[in-house]
């Protein structure tokens, strides 16, 4: 199950599960829409694509809560 991370590794943007907007590389690094097009789709971290990450229905969430660990550094 992926972790749906809270935010923007680069900038720090919000970044709802249930919501799209964000994107992944196959470690989950997760960056927004503008990071994304900034990194050319390719992670910083690993060299990995970058793609839309899944949205979560809101009715799972309460059971199956994203992640509420930031990773943005600042």
């Amino acid at each position: 199950m992926l972790e749906m991370r809270p935010d923007c590794e680069r900038c720090g943007a919000d970044l709802p599960a249930e919501l799209s907007g964000a994107f992944i590389c196959s470690f989950e690094c997760t960056f927004c829409a503008d990071c994304s097009d900034a990194l050319d789709d390719r992670c910083p971290n690993c060299g990995g694509e970058l793609v839309d990450r899944p949205t979560r229905a809101k009715a799972k969430l309460e059971k199956f809560p994203a992640s509420a660990v930031r990773k943005f550094k600042g």
